[in-house]
């Protein structure tokens, strides 16, 4: 039986609007019962999605009470309607739940390009507002699926001054994901209390340290967006340094478990694979090897084939613009010494690197004996589905 996912003081709800061509879920609604405390992050990409501006411009209040989200359609360079029907997803939102316009919160997914129908949002609305459940969050996970193959949720307490909190987190993405800020669409629900500013310091450190070290194919979205609420029901509040700290402790937990989810749910992924870059130059230095490892098409096509081609690792690595020493590069595959000092280990340490390969996790670290540098970003394989995906996603 599934986990029933719940956060205090938080309802949701997941239901069809025919936006999707096959039927499925693909209008998402979460309320928060009392005004929140809200921050988010999005899209560094210079073209982004109307949803993504009207909510940049909303959220520097720190407010929020529900978030209304679809899948289907991106609402991204639909021009002047585009914004008009984000703004009608939000006004019929808001009307329905009989709260301020401003308190809502719009994000969608799916085909760039298309317009947007509006239309099938408006007749949905008052159905998925019926639909509001305090045990329905895996509805909400599944309406926001594109190519995802299982809805993305995690939950986790935690308690402060004898006061139990919740976290629940909810993601979607498994293409399209280099995120420069976040990953395709999370939205964060927690009881406790928090303050905009604070929040938002908490979540920018919680994304850096989770969504923004994955990468599944070297592309940001055009919608990236991470959304956090916090509406104080459960009495626990965060205000001091060591409150905060602990929080963010569980956020840094509760976002990561949700990036490596969308890792190995990647288009086609077979194997979710930890690059670790140390002993570089600076901890900068150490992102961009491990950056340019994780996003090589040659490396990623060698992992799907259980090839324990280290050449393409070093090579990789010598073309990030970082600075590295040719002769003095280690690479390990989980324990097994592959290379030393820029050179192969032999027959034996190849045969034990590819065990390790046939496993579907593991790590790959690279040591440039230069300094104390130190990164680690999360990838996965190229397969053949990947390409079989994306061929036709819009057909």
């Amino acid at each position: 039986m599934t986990e029933t996912i719940i956060c205090p003081g938080f309802k949701a709800a997941g239901v069809a609007a025919n936006i999707k061509k096959d039927g499925t879920k693909d209008l998402g609604l979460i309320l928060s019962e009392t005004d929140a405390s809200a921050a988010a992050v999005f899209t560094r990409n210079l073209i982004k999605a109307a949803p993504v501006i009207l909510d940049e411009e909303r959220i520097k209040k720190g407010r929020c009470r529900a978030i209304i989200v679809n899948s289907g359609n991106a609402n991204c360079c639909t021009g002047i309607n585009g914004m008009k029907n984000a703004l009608a997803m939000a006004k019929v939102t808001a009307s329905e739940l009989g709260i301020s316009e401003e308190l809502v919160l719009v994000a969608s997914t799916g085909v760039i390009g298309e317009q947007f129908p509006i239309e099938k949002i408006t007749a949905a609305v008052p159905e998925i507002k019926d639909s509001l459940s305090s045990n329905s969050f895996t509805d909400f996970a599944q309406s926001i699926m594109t190519t995802d193959t299982y809805p993305k949720i995690v939950s986790q307490k935690g308690k402060i001054d004898g006061k139990v909190y919740t976290v629940t987190g909810i993601a979607k993405g498994s293409g399209m994901i280099c995120p420069d800020m976040a990953t395709m669409l999370a939205f964060i629900c927690t009881d406790a209390e928090i303050a905009p500013d604070m929040l938002k310091d908490i979540l920018v450190t919680s994304t850096e340290r989770s969504f923004n070290r994955i990468t599944i194919d070297g592309d940001t979205s055009t919608n990236d967006t991470v959304i956090i609420m916090a509406n104080g029901c459960s009495g626990a509040v965060i205000k001091n340094d060591s409150q905060k700290e602990i929080f963010q402790n569980m956020l840094d937990n509760t976002m990561l478990s949700l990036a490596k989810m969308i890792v190995k749910d990647g288009e086609g992924a077979t194997k979710l694979v930890e690059i670790i870059v140390k002993g570089a130059s600076s901890n900068k230095d150490a992102r961009i090897v491990a950056d340019t490892v994780a996003n090589s098409s040659l490396v990623k096509t060698a992992l799907f084939g259980e090839d324990a081609n280290w050449g393409r690792i070093i090579a990789a690595a010598g073309r990030s613009k970082a600075p590295v020493k040719p002769d003095q590069i280690d690479i390990f595959f989980d324990n097994i010494m592959m290379v030393k000092n820029s050179t192969g280990c032999g027959s034996k340490a190849e045969s034990d690197a590819t065990d390790i390969l046939k496993k579907p996790e593991f790590s790959i670290t690279l040591n440039l004996n230069m300094g104390t540098g130190y990164a680690s970003v999360f990838t996965c394989d190229f397969s053949i589905d990947y390409v079989k995906i994306n061929a036709d996603y819009r057909t």
